[in-house]
């Protein structure tokens, strides 16, 4: 599958494609192998394809473009990142976690099988991510940007971001906190990843300068934080069969979110303002950028 950074689409399209794209990507990877167990294999497909939106692999491939690579050789980045964050679904759910029942609309992989089969796809996922981009140099990327792909997701993903926002946050249930301390650990628990989405994308584009890097990783702290506003949102104004997880959980769980402390109406305010600087931080990448000044606007009209 391929399409071409010169090809007028609309965000529709472009985010039909990446999804495709992606898939494919995650099939192979997933692909069965005779020392794989079948509970594990259909546990961890389980996991994958259950209809997620593929944010995360989208801002790899928006953020290629942006650089002018040919999206091929963004195809490993695209699936690594999207396999830690089904594995930290699987994770988060689990009954030590969030006790979640439902995800996307379904029962959670611990509920559609069992406990110890949800530890190890979480650990199988997790471990296949590094699998996928230790081998992106088939795709053209330098072993050195290779290593350098590796070094920005284990650091978005484990003591440095998304593992240490997921302790903060189970610490902090029944807690009081300000926006400066719930926004840091956004920052680590759901901002990390989408960083280093933006990030990886970016190290596949070797023609990049720096001040378009740095402008890129301005744009992925807003949008992450921006996303983590319009969850809080969707978590007070969706519903259970639209959000594909129980309405509210957040609050069940008393949670400090930032719905709570500023109010439905100055959070909306606040993940607006946020995708508005996101785009301001495009200003000097060009038309190139225009799928992810696109895809801030995405983040916080989104309805789940």
């Amino acid at each position: 599958m391929s399409f071409y950074n010169n090809e007028p689409q609309s965000l529709e399209q472009f985010l039909s494609n990446c999804q495709q794209r992606v898939q494919s990507v995650l099939e192979q990877l997933l692909a069965s192998t005779p020392q794989r167990p079948e509970q594990l294999q259909k546990a961890m497909a389980y996991a994958c394809f259950n209809g997620g939106k593929r944010v995360r692999p989208v801002l790899v491939y928006a953020a290629a473009m942006a650089g002018g690579c040919d999206l091929e050789r963004a195809d490993k980045a695209a699936a690594a990142v999207e396999l830690v964050h089904c594995y930290s679904l699987v994770h988060d759910d689990l009954p030590a976690m969030d006790d979640d029942d439902l995800r996307r609309g379904k029962p959670t992989v611990h509920k559609a099988f069992d406990e110890a089969t949800a530890i190890l796809v979480g650990d199988a996922l997790l471990t296949l991510a590094f699998q996928a981009l230790s081998e992106a140099e088939q795709d053209g990327i330098a072993a050195a940007d290779c290593l350098a792909m590796i070094r920005t997701l284990a650091s978005a993903a484990g003591h440095e971001g998304m593992v240490a926002g997921q302790a903060i946050d189970f610490e902090a249930v029944g807690k009081a906190l300000d926006v400066d301390q719930l926004e840091a650990m956004h920052a680590l628990k759901t901002g990390a990843l989408i960083s280093a989405s933006v990030e990886l994308g970016a190290t596949c584009s070797p023609d990049l300068q720096e001040n378009q890097r740095e402008a890129l990783r301005s744009y992925a702290r807003h949008v992450g934080l921006a996303f983590q506003i319009q969850d809080d949102i969707l978590d007070v104004t969706g519903d259970t069969s639209t959000l594909g997880k129980p309405q509210g959980s957040d609050h069940a769980l008393n949670k400090p979110t930032y719905t709570s402390i500023l109010g439905l109406d100055e959070a909306c305010s606040k993940a607006v303002a946020l995708a508005g600087a996101a785009e301001k931080d495009l200003d000097d990448i060009g038309d190139s950028a225009e799928m992810l000044r696109k895809l801030a606007r995405f983040v916080v009209e989104r309805i789940h």
